[in-house]
């Protein structure tokens, strides 16, 4: 596999499409920090680690419906492997005109948008997210 982020957006826009309650992949940091946004913003319900029949740690996300319909409307991967995406704080876009988030890999660790403007802070857009 040569983008597990890539692979972790699209289990999560998958399970949400398929309306499945739980959504499982492997486990990673930065997909962690990832989950960790998206449940504080309320994108998903919850989170947890676990582990598969094998033994490997996995990262476990309970998704979130409201009324039936998924809290994840979109999900775009912005940097991706061949092409890396890098933005000051100050350049860092917002998504359908704030209401949406864009996730930063910053060197201050895994943060959404604002909390980049706030402090000062740039670095590799992950991905967005509506």
């Amino acid at each position: 596999m040569t983008d597990p982020i890539s692979d972790f957006l699209t289990r999560l826009r998958n399970a949400s499409k398929a309306r499945l309650v739980l959504c499982a992949s492997p486990h990673s940091t930065l997909k962690v920090g990832i989950a960790a946004i998206l449940k504080a913003e309320g994108y998903v319900a919850d989170y947890s680690d676990g582990t598969d029949e094998r033994g490997h740690k996995t990262l476990v996300v309970k998704m979130k419906y409201v009324d039936g319909a998924p809290a994840i409307t979109g999900l775009d991967r912005t940097s991706t492997p061949g092409r890396r995406l890098y933005a000051s704080y100050s350049e860092i876009p917002r998504v359908l005109n704030g209401l949406g988030i864009a996730i930063v890999s910053t060197s201050k660790g895994v943060m959404k948008d604002s909390d980049c403007r706030r402090n000062k802070a740039g670095g590799e857009l992950i991905c967005n997210v509506w």
